[in-house]
Order: C-alpha cells, then structure tokens, then sequence
C-alpha cells in the first residue's frame, strides 16, 4: 500500500449479531442496515486509534459489502498497518499531504482505494485522529457470506476461472477487491453509511502471528503484517524486498 503512522484469528463465523462493542464517547451507535448479515458497526472510534492496534484489532471482524445491492461478506484475517511519514512504506512517506494520500490523514473510520501494479485496487480503512496518516490494508478475508457472488466477481476479471481452491477467491488484497466489488469509486466513502461496513464480531481465537510486509520495495522488513496463523485464507504473498522489474521491461518503461 501506500507510505504516514508508527510502526511497532480462524474458524467459522456466523453472521449473526454480535456483543456490542465498547462505546468510547465519540461514536452514535448504528446497527447495520437489515440485511442477511447482521451485526453492529464498528463506530469511528474504533478506528481512531494506534494504527497497529487496529491493524490487529481487525482480524476476526466482519466485512460487509452491497456494491450493486448484492451482499458479500468476509471474515478479515490479514491485514497490514501503514503508517505516516516515518514508514517508507505508506503513501504517506512525502511531503505532505497530496492529492493521492489525502484520504489517510482523516477523519478515521473511512475508505482509502488506490490502483496499484496497473491492475489491482487496494481496499484500506483509514485510523488516527484526524489530521494524522494512517490505515489498515486489508489482504484476505474468509468468506462467510454470499460467496457464489464472490467467485463470480473474481470470475469476470479474468483472474478467476482457473483458480484450483476455495480460499483462491479472496486470499490476497487484490482478489478482496474483486470479490467484493470495489473500485476507485469508494475511495472516501464513509464505513457504515452505505456500500461497505466493518462488523463486530467476538476476537478469533487463533493465534495472531505477524511478519514483515508483502510487497514494499522499502519497509518490508517492518513487522506490520498481521494474520490468522493457519487460516487457508491467508495471502500467499512472501514478505521482503520486491523483486527488481525485469530488464526488457525496465527497457520498455
């Protein structure tokens, strides 16, 4: 993902309402629109919050989305934390804001997409008070929802039709988007008020392992990674550096 913030579960879930979560004072409590998952939104304070602690915090939560008013929904089980102008690694590491990045300095609790390698799109949710950069990359999710939908989606890109397993459909950032229907047309967009939504649900119990990330030409070896620790869903993605283009198309660029 992008570069501005600080650095430093699995088993089925059941769409169904979770414990309510713990109100900090700065969140209107919201149901999620009636729907076939239902649940309890995660307010913006959840999101306000160490970019790292939510980057963990989000593993065993539930993604919701109705793009084209069809429901999918995913359980997040990878995730990477992306911070602000001290991470070589986030789209914060400039000047200042721009109009890319612009969307990870707040206010929290909102949706930043970016396109990425000419043909993926990267779906982050945004933390930190306002002003102060950061978000959470979300790399794979378990579908609980919905998921005939999911694999059609992820059919019609063309990336799809040949996958030989189940969890091929959303282990990766870029088959998350797919799967769920995003675009660039969400970036900004506001969780729980619309298209896309972050459910409670009760913390996995599995373990929570976490790595370098995935990816990065700089800050890979950050351990920003975060992941269900033998969820099939997990990304196949090797952390460390990104291999250097090859030659011919270095020639070409």
């Amino acid at each position: 993902m992008g570069r501005h913030a600080r650095p430093g579960l699995s088993g089925t879930v059941v769409p169904m309402p979770a414990p309510r979560p713990e109100h900090d004072g700065h969140d209107t409590e919201r149901s999620a629109a009636a729907g076939s998952v239902r649940g309890r939104s995660l307010g913006s304070g959840f999101f306000e919050r160490d970019t790292v602690t939510v980057a963990r915090d989000l593993l065993g939560k539930v993604l919701v989305s109705r793009v084209g008013q069809t429901e999918t929904a995913g359980r997040i089980v990878e995730t990477e934390a992306y911070l602000g102008a001290s991470d070589p690694g986030s789209h914060a590491a400039t000047k200042g804001v721009t109009k890319r990045n612009a969307v990870m300095y707040g206010p929290p609790g909102r949706v930043y997409v970016y396109f990425t390698y000419g043909s993926h799109h990267m779906l982050n949710l945004v933390t930190e008070p306002e002003g102060i950069a950061g978000a959470v990359l979300i790399r794979a999710v378990e579908p609980v929802f919905g998921v005939e939908h999911m694999s059609r989606r992820r059919a019609a890109s063309g990336r799809g039709a040949a996958r030989r397993r189940a969890a091929d459909v959303s282990n990766g950032p870029g088959k998350v988007t797919q799967a769920l229907g995003v675009d660039l047309s969400l970036n900004g967009a506001v969780l729980g008020t619309g298209t896309l939504d972050v459910l409670d649900a009760p913390p996995a119990r599995d373990r929570v392992a976490s790595s370098g990330r995935v990816g990065l030409s700089d800050g890979h070896e950050l351990e920003l990674r975060f992941y269900i620790e033998g969820n099939p869903y997990v990304s196949n993605g090797r952390t460390g550096p990104r291999p250097p283009a090859p030659r011919a198309r270095e020639a070409r660029a």
